[in-house]
């Protein structure tokens, strides 16, 4: 009979079997009656809608041609699990059943109470009842893949294959390694497990119990990582030490395989040591308790020669979707906006007008163009359809930039060598100032904007921009540039007693004289310095001065008669000024006339700056100094000279006592130097002559000679 056992060895955990043993002549017959897997569908690729707990399948059902009931069933997230976030649960209480989440294995056990069997159907309302929920608010995206098999191993659909981990604290690997291969799952034959790839590796590290054997070692040549084990026994995975490298796939720890003790054989790490699941070498038998004692092996069913086909396992998918970024746009003026949106994984994106509700405008495009636009308008962009409340839209803004208006103020002229300040208003955003109407150089932003030191007169032009959005063209600005006023100074002279205009001399400016007149011209009337500002309309000022001088006018201040000879005292010393003549003769140089015959005369003087003309009229009356009345018909009586000239002259004569000798008129025009007939003595005289009634009196002396 034992060469059955190996057969039977192969059936166990797949079949039932009914054994009869008939001895017929001698003869031992052996009937086995094999009792056949069930098989397990499951429908169901789905997206999650964040915040709402969703069925894992659309339909699950188990077919078995001979059996009715089983004692579990198992779902597990086999791909893409987030541990805190991601959790499985009955959606419903069903009478008899248990439901336990393993959250590290990521495993939902259902059982029936009491270990007791539970009919398929309660088994299938189970399953049809398991939700899907994420804990986070904002959860990470990706495809959940879930595995529901009636057998206690972790199904992984992307390799078909099934793993389980099997305790044995201390357990050496050698002694794994044929533990392993000496078990069977629903016929599938063991052995240590090779992971060839992150799946396997985060089912059997991450989401197990971890801390076990599998079926890697570089025994046989140091540094060359092989698997030793099932369909892949001899395949090398890793070259050399911790710098090493993979042709394929390894999962090592940080600073693993170290060889540290001759360390030849893999390992998943405990839980907390380095990176999850990740691996490490150890000896054989591990390395002492604690992080580093064996604690199992994890054992990898499927892929084996001769291996049933099983169908205990189905899977079904959630997308967890969400937008990784959404980006709006913006356009100058009316007209449409192209918006853009990114899912996750390249799942369908949909486009709202609202945050909730409203319209669905567009779906299945990352991008969306809107319909044209005359003002800022707010779309909304998910990764998940309409019918999804409670899942968050992303607002994504289609931005209308009105083109700005500009307007410029005029630029006051500037002095040269000096800055100009421009100005400008724009209905929005910012202005920018450019030295061309097109293209040049950006000079500045900003209004106020001031320019640098100018020598000529430059044209600049200002553009308004909102958002990028420039007005619809740059407007010119041109700076005069004035040079300073450059007045001469001037030496003036003006006639005395008159007026004189002086005259800033450069017109168009405005003026500060030192007088407080603002003309440009002003009259004077005395001299002195005078001073003016003059300022151009660019504020650039210069003084002039302006000394005046008065010209004095021609004034005879007195005639001086010398017997003949007249001579006109001047009021200015200067003599040279003047121009002189006597009654209606020409005008000279000088101002002394000779010769004069007695009777009345006038002098004449005249500016020769033309200042004006004066006059003075006088007497040649020739008043002797002695007489000698002696009788020798010599100068025998005093006489005024020309008196006949003067008829309203007359003469009283004085002695020393003030007494009066003698009267002289135009009817007694002599005196003989007797008073009453009788002769006076030689001595000093006095007379007062007075010509006429206006005239002032003359007084003098002359002397009485015997």
């Amino acid at each position: 009979m034992k060469n059955f056992f190996p057969f039977f060895s192969r059936l166990h955990n797949s079949t039932h079997l009914l054994l009869s043993i008939v001895f017929t002549a001698g003869i031992q017959t052996i009937t086995a009656q094999v009792n056949i897997s069930p098989t397990v569908t499951a429908t169901g690729a789905q997206q999650y809608c964040t915040g709402t707990p969703l069925n894992i399948t659309t339909a699950f059902n188990i077919t078995d041609p001979d059996d009715t009931t089983a004692q579990a069933v198992y779902i597990q997230i086999s791909s893409g699990y987030v541990s805190g976030q991601d959790q499985l649960s009955l959606a419903t209480t069903i009478p008899g059943v248990l439901a336990q989440w393993n959250v590290s294995s990521a495993k939902l056990s259902i059982t029936g109470a009491g270990g007791q069997q539970l009919p398929y159907s309660t088994l299938i309302n189970a399953v049809e009842n398991v939700v899907y929920n994420n804990t986070s608010a904002n959860p990470s995206a990706g495809i959940r893949t879930f595995s529901i098999t009636l057998g206690d191993a972790n199904y992984l659909p992307s390799t078909k294959h099934y793993y389980k981990f099997i305790s044995s604290v201390g357990i050496l690997w050698t002694n794994a390694k044929i533990a392993a291969e000496n078990t069977t799952y629903y016929g599938l034959q063991g052995y240590l497990a090779t992971l060839l790839s992150a799946d396997e590796a985060q089912l059997c590290g991450e989401q197990a119990t971890g801390t076990g054997w599998i079926g890697g070692s570089d025994a046989a040549s140091e540094g060359v990582w092989k698997w030793m084990t099932g369909p892949e026994a001899g395949t090398i995975f890793w070259n050399g030490g911790i710098n090493g490298s993979t042709p394929n796939f390894a999962f090592w720890n940080s600073g693993e395989p170290n060889n540290s003790g001759d360390e030849d054989y893999a390992h998943i790490t405990a839980p907390g040591v380095g990176i999850a699941g990740s691996w490490n070498d150890l000896p054989n038998g591990g390395s002492g308790g604690g992080d580093y004692e064996p604690k199992g092996y994890v054992v990898e069913f499927g892929g084996m020669p001769g291996d049933p086909i099983l169908n205990i396992s189905a899977s079904t998918t959630i997308e967890v979707v969400k937008l990784n970024s959404a980006t709006g746009a913006a356009r100058c003026g009316d007209g449409s906006v192209t918006l853009q949106a990114v899912s996750a994984n390249n799942s369908p994106v949909y486009w709202y007008d609202a945050p909730t509700g409203g319209n669905l405008l567009a779906s299945n495009t990352a991008q969306y163009t809107t319909s044209s636009l005359s003002e800022t308008t707010t779309y909304y962009a998910s990764a998940f359809p309409a019918d999804c409340t409670t899942g968050t839209r992303t607002a994504v803004i289609a931005t209308i930039n009105i083109p700005p208006t500009l307007v410029t103020d005029a630029a006051a002229p500037v002095c040269r060598y000096t800055a100009a300040q421009l100005t400008a208003t724009t209905s929005a955003g910012v202005i920018n100032w450019y030295d061309a109407a097109t293209g040049g150089t950006l000079l500045g932003t900003g209004s106020p904007f001031t320019t640098q030191n100018l020598t000529n007169s430059t044209t600049f032009y200002a553009e308004a921009v909102n958002n990028g959005c420039p007005a619809s063209a740059r407007q010119a600005i041109t700076v005069d540039v004035l040079d300073t006023p450059n007045p001469q100074d001037e030496n003036v002279e003006f006639c005395e007693n008159a007026k004189r205009t002086i005259s800033a001399g450069i017109a168009g400016m405005t003026y500060a004289w030192s007088t407080g007149e603002t003309t440009e011209s002003i009259d004077i009337d005395s001299e002195g310095t005078y001073t003016v500002n003059i300022t151009n309309t660019a504020g650039c000022s210069a003084v002039k001065t302006i000394t005046a001088t008065t010209l004095p006018s021609a004034d005879i201040i007195r005639i001086e008669v010398n017997t003949d000879v007249a001579t006109a005292i001047m009021a200015d010393p200067d003599l040279s000024n003047y121009e002189y003549a006597l009654d209606n003769g020409p005008f000279k140089a000088y101002n002394v006339f000779a010769n004069l015959n007695p009777g009345n005369h006038t002098i004449y003087a005249r500016s020769i700056n033309s200042c004006g003309n004066d006059e003075m009229s006088f007497a040649v009356y020739m008043i002797p100094k002695f007489f000698t009345p002696n009788g020798d018909n010599t100068n025998d009586n005093f006489t005024l000279a020309g008196m006949s000239a003067f008829p309203e002259a007359t003469i009283n004569i004085f002695d020393r006592y003030g007494q009066i000798v003698a009267s002289l008129n135009k009817s007694n025009r002599t005196w003989d130097g007797t008073f009453n007939g009788n002769k006076l003595p030689a001595t000093d005289y006095w007379y007062v002559i007075k010509l006429d009634s206006k005239s002032d009196e003359i007084k003098g002396h002359f002397s009485l000679i015997r």
